[in-house]
């Protein structure tokens, strides 16, 4: 432990001067940096259902949605413009404070994944997938068009209008001054994602290491034998889908209130879909594989817009430059999976594995 304190000193002071760095070219780097680490949390709680309890999850962008449209409708004047029940009981709004809408965000996600997983306990592989990616897409779909017979979601054209986080009485929305420096709203909910990511990497640790880690990896390994050593591989299961769907509600509740403004646009197949992507590419089950994932995948597609748009234009326009820059983007996975089939950062297990395999014949 005290060999590590230097580098673990030099990371955390690294970390917090990263957007003070970043806000010298301007707000955009430090916000795709903000939406990365908002990626970070999404695949740490992909990889407890996928890496620990080896249960392929391709709709879990529905809990980023449910816990997003849950913080949009407490904290806009959504509900209250279309219910007049609601308008008298709060005639000032609903402005929910941070420390109830986190919360009840992860809890309401829970709820979803609990749902999700009691009628797929008995499904495996691709039919799991098939399953899940549904749920994804029905969810979709009910955001679309729940704006009748009564408008609760305002369809497509989403909602807007939403609430920022006050923290300590700091509006993350204004700019703050302090120490002769002036921190943006981006900058700001740099900080805040920052801490909550760090609290879920020590969750996910503390996960991984409990005993409920070791059942969920069982499983994974082997349903059958799990089964027989006396794991209840049933409520594991609902527990795996549960606790990885709160990381998601949080996620979402966060980059409501980031954003502003929420739509069904933003929680496409394509986005479970990626976040997948960052949870196989980092390396599953394996914590610092999947955050090193999740920033490539996150970060990259920001990065390649520097290249696109001049490659498009050297095309005279016959490239579109969005459809180029995903074109480099499924490049680069497909290079990387070549070269490292089990991710950029595996577990060490893996390898331990081999090698004993290997000295053993």
């Amino acid at each position: 432990m005290k060999k590590n304190l230097p580098l673990f000193l030099a990371s955390a002071l690294g970390l917090l001067l990263v957007p003070l760095l970043a806000q010298q070219f301007g707000n955009g780097p430090v916000r795709i940096i903000d939406l990365a680490l908002l990626y970070v949390l999404l695949a740490l709680g992909l990889n407890i259902v996928v890496g620990y309890a080896g249960l392929l999850d391709l709709g879990y962008v529905a809990f980023y949605a449910v816990g997003a449209y849950m913080f949009a409708l407490l904290a806009s004047p959504q509900l209250t413009n279309n219910f007049e029940a609601l308008a008298a009981a709060f005639p000032a709004g609903m402005h929910q404070p941070i420390y109830i809408v986190i919360p009840l965000g992860a809890l309401l996600a829970g709820m979803f994944g609990v749902l999700l997983g009691a009628p797929t306990l008995k499904l495996r592989g691709d039919y799991l997938a098939i399953v899940t990616l549904g749920f994804g897409e029905i969810i979709r779909v009910f955001l679309l068009n729940l704006q009748y017979p009564y408008n609760i979601t305002n369809g497509p054209q989403g909602i807007g209008q939403i609430d920022s986080f006050h923290l300590f009485g700091v509006d993350l929305s204004e700019p703050l001054h302090a120490l002769g420096l002036t921190l943006p709203s981006v900058t700001l909910y740099y900080y805040l994602f920052l801490v909550l990511v760090v609290l879920s990497v020590l969750i996910c640790y503390r996960l991984e290491n409990s005993r409920i880690g070791r059942a969920w990896m069982a499983i994974r390994e082997d349903e059958i034998a799990a089964k027989a050593m006396g794991i209840n591989t049933r409520n594991m299961k609902l527990l795996a889908f549960g606790m990885g769907a709160t990381f998601g509600g949080v996620s979402g509740t966060l980059f409501a209130s980031f954003q502003g403004f929420v739509s069904p646009e933003s929680f496409s197949l394509q986005e479970s879909i990626m976040i997948v992507a960052m949870v196989v590419l980092g390396g599953i089950g394996h914590i610092p594989g999947v955050i090193l994932g999740a920033l490539l995948l996150a970060a990259l597609p920001e990065v390649l817009r520097y290249v696109g748009s001049p490659l498009a234009e050297m095309t005279g326009g016959r490239l579109d430059a969005a459809i180029l820059r995903q074109l480099l983007v499924a490049l680069a996975m497909i290079s990387v999976m070549l070269v490292r089939p089990r991710g950029l950062w595996p577990a060490p297990e893996h390898g331990k594995t081999r090698a004993s395999e290997g000295g053993s014949k």
